[in-house]
Order: C-alpha cells, then structure tokens, then sequence
C-alpha cells in the first residue's frame, strides 16, 4: 500500500453551513446551534478572546464523537466559522430549506431567597431549572470550575472511585449553583481545607441538607453503579463539610 493512501485527511478551516455544523454539534452533544456559536464567537471577537476560548463553551461538559472523522470535521467548521468572524465577513446562517426548530420556551430562574434561607420551593424550582436550561446549567458549571478549583482539587486527591468522585462533584456543583442562583452577591472561593475539617459554623440549611440525604440515597440505589457503603459515608461527609463551606462563602452575609 502507498504511504499516499496512508496519509490522514488533511484538516481544512471550512464553514460548511449552517445546516451541517448544526447536525454536527447535536452529534458531538453540545446544546449549541450555529446561531449561538455565531454569536457567542462575535463577543469573544469583541472581547479579545481567542478560538480556544470560545470553543469549550459550547459543550456542557466533554464533548462526545463516535469517530475521529467526526472531531475532524466539526472543528474544520468551527474553526472555519471562527476565520470568517475575525475577517467580518459575512456569515449566512440560511444555507438551504430545512425545518424549522421548536421555539424553546424561555426558563426564568428561581426567585432569589437572598437575604433568608432556600425554601423546599426554592431548591425544588432551582433544581429544576438547572435540569432544562442547558445554558444556564453550562454557565453555572464554569463559574463552579473557575471559582473553586481549589474545593475540586482537594476533591480530586480524596480516593475516591470514579463514582464516588463523580457524585460528589456533581452534587456540590448543583448546591453551588443552587447558592449562586439564591444570593445575588454571589459566593468567594471556598479553601481546599475545608474538606479536611468538621465545620465549626453553624450547617447550612436543612432544604440543602435534606437535599443531599435524597441524592445519596438515590446514588445507594443506583441500578448501574450503587454506591458502596464504606465510599457512600465517604462521600457524604465531603459533600457536608463541602456544602457548610459554601453556605458560609456568601459575601455579605
């Protein structure tokens, strides 16, 4: 065989339209149109971001590709789309007949239940929203990631199995998001000790902590991947020490 025939394909920036950049994000799992892209890419431009910026935020966590035929040609379109952004040049997002998309129903956040404490309504509602609002849900698990790197390192170095570390990150990213939701002033990064120690502050909420009794229990009974006691009180007493930590980095409390 020659090598010519061996060679990989040749990464090409091309904007192939919206039509296929469309059928290419659903499959890559983003919750991103080309639309969003379109826009989203317009502000990094206007803010002096870069493509690398941008990109990973069009994707709630990892994105998913059946092959590496379909990376390949969903970023030879994205990065193409990016070049014709940067040049001004102008970006047809009607590249042929195609149905039309279900108008999405705008989702309104809950009600903040600052300067008092979350109701069941509340944690129900913010639950809720964190479930269907894939932007909101994307903007909140950056601002998680970015804000407290440090709770997730201390995290990461805890032993646990991949399960348990991923229940208790998730479930301390939605307490977090919960809280960021609730009080409008937001919360201060949370110290990586925190894990380390009971809290010597007063606990948070019983909604928050009833809400995390639910979801332990459900991860206990887990069809799939239920979680040993032994890791299952291990990660009830991070996710505690986590939630008293975020409940007292609220600023001006």
């Amino acid at each position: 065989m020659s090598r010519s025939k061996n060679r990989a394909p040749d990464f090409v920036r091309q904007f192939e339209g919206a039509q296929t950049l469309d059928g290419l994000l659903e499959l890559a799992g983003s919750p991103c149109d080309t639309a969003d892209v379109l826009e989203r890419m317009r502000e990094a431009r206007a803010d002096g971001a870069d493509s690398s910026e941008v990109i990973p935020t069009l994707f709630a966590g990892e994105p998913r590709f059946r092959d590496a035929e379909l990376a390949r040609r969903l970023y030879q379109n994205l990065l193409g789309l990016w070049d014709l952004v940067l040049e001004g040049k102008e970006v047809r997002l009607d590249d042929g007949p195609r149905p039309p998309r279900p108008k999405k129903e705008r989702l309104q956040p809950p009600a903040p239940f600052h300067p008092g404490e979350p109701s069941s309504e509340f944690v129900e509602a913010a639950w809720r929203y964190l479930e269907d609002d894939d932007k909101a849900r994307t903007r909140l698990m950056h601002a998680y990631e970015n804000r407290q790197d440090s709770l997730l390192g201390a995290l990461d170095a805890a032993g646990l199995t991949d399960e348990g570390y991923g229940v208790a990150r998730h479930l301390l990213f939605e307490l977090h998001a919960m809280l960021e939701l609730g009080w409008p002033p937001g919360l201060t990064a949370v110290e990586a000790r925190a894990l380390d120690r009971e809290p010597d502050a007063p606990p948070a909420p019983d909604t928050l902590q009833d809400y995390v009794t639910e979801a332990l229990f459900e991860a206990e009974q887990d069809e799939e991947h239920p979680l040993a006691p032994e890791e299952l009180a291990q990660v009830r007493t991070l996710v505690r020490r986590g939630l008293a930590a975020l409940w007292r980095a609220r600023k001006g409390r």
